[in-house]
């Protein structure tokens, strides 16, 4: 049986971070931590993890986006989780769209911390490992809340905090 095989690429966000007890602060990790229970699960896929970015999204430039886009184009795989704050998820979405065309893409990330709460970020998560595994088109998405859609058809709504259709 031959295994699939996706690169995760982590850049942060509140689904990495974890309370600090010093400052009294969520913190964005600088590990992998976050997903390795989850992955410890996923028997029939490779993965590798690439540990890029420790960021809250509201913190991340164009000099980050463009380190994604490089570590994307360094990639052998053709399948790719990207695990990215959700308050410029869109905008990392949009910027990949226009750089990348070869690779089906899907960004996830988490509204709680794993650390605090592990059933959103793991559902997220596995959504896009299913849907990667999936007959899909190359192209840029986002999973977040039992959705997994092209990424200008997934927005997030402020206001109630969760992302909704457009």
């Amino acid at each position: 049986m031959t295994k699939s095989k996706i690169t995760v690429i982590n850049t942060g966000g509140t689904f990495n971070k974890v309370y600090n007890p010093l400052s009294g602060e969520l913190e964005v990790a600088k590990d992998d931590k976050s997903l390795e229970e989850i992955l410890s699960f996923c028997h029939n896929i490779d993965f590798e993890v690439l540990n890029i970015i420790s960021k809250d999204s509201l913190e991340m430039n164009d000099d980050d986006r463009e380190l994604i886009v490089k570590t994307i184009k360094d990639c052998k795989n053709e399948k790719i989780i990207i695990v990215h704050g959700t308050d410029t998820m869109d905008l990392t979405a949009k910027y990949l769209d226009e750089k990348i065309k070869d690779k089906t893409i899907i960004l996830t990330g988490a509204m709680l911390p794993i650390s605090i709460n592990k059933v959103e970020a793991t559902l997220n998560f596995s959504q896009a490992i299913g849907f990667l595994n999936s007959n899909i088109k190359i192209g840029i998405y986002i999973s977040m809340h039992g959705s997994v859609k092209n990424y200008k058809k997934l927005i997030k709504n402020r206001e109630l905090g969760k992302f909704l259709e457009k």
